[in-house]
């Protein structure tokens, strides 16, 4: 049982750090590299990466992170530890809330982009003033979200 607590944490906490670490990486590659490209291009950009990050990949490790939480949260349960339940507990309560902020906020974003067709359509600048700023700001806080979940199932680790 010890065994499969430690893997189970262990995949939660290394998919959710790269989960938050994507996410980072927009908040300070992604987005101010598009800051400064033209309306076209910033939406073309942004509507081709939107398509590409469908992929099982992405996938396994987005929804693996929340399955591998509930997976060690269960186990420490049964084990009747209560001092690691906590910051496993709060991890995936921070992961479900990251997982909610994306689905109502940037996914939603995601798909208007998207039907705004090609470049935006005919006003580029009208689509992008709607998008780029919400978005941005909406995924600083699923990178906040993210990395305190993880950092919450670093607390757990260190209990173990």
């Amino acid at each position: 049982m010890e065994l499969a607590v430690l893997l189970s944490l262990s995949a939660a906490t290394i998919a959710t750090g790269i989960v938050a670490g994507l996410f980072f990486a927009f908040s300070c590659s992604v987005m101010p590299a598009l800051r400064h490209t033209a309306d076209p291009v910033f939406i073309e950009v942004m509507q081709r990466i939107n398509v590409a990050i469908l992929n099982g990949w992405f996938l396994l490790v987005f929804l693996g992170a929340p399955v591998a939480t509930a997976l060690t949260a269960a186990l420490i349960l049964a084990r009747g530890e209560g001092a690691t339940l906590l910051p496993v507990t709060a991890a995936l309560v921070l992961y479900l809330a990251m997982i909610a902020v994306t689905r109502v906020f940037n996914i939603r974003m995601n798909n208007e982009l998207a039907g705004s067709g090609p470049e935006g359509g005919t006003d580029p600048a009208a689509v992008r003033r709607r998008f780029e700023g919400p978005w941005t700001g909406w995924n600083m806080v699923r990178t906040l979200l993210s990395t305190a979940s993880a950092a919450c199932l670093v607390w757990a680790l260190a209990l173990l």
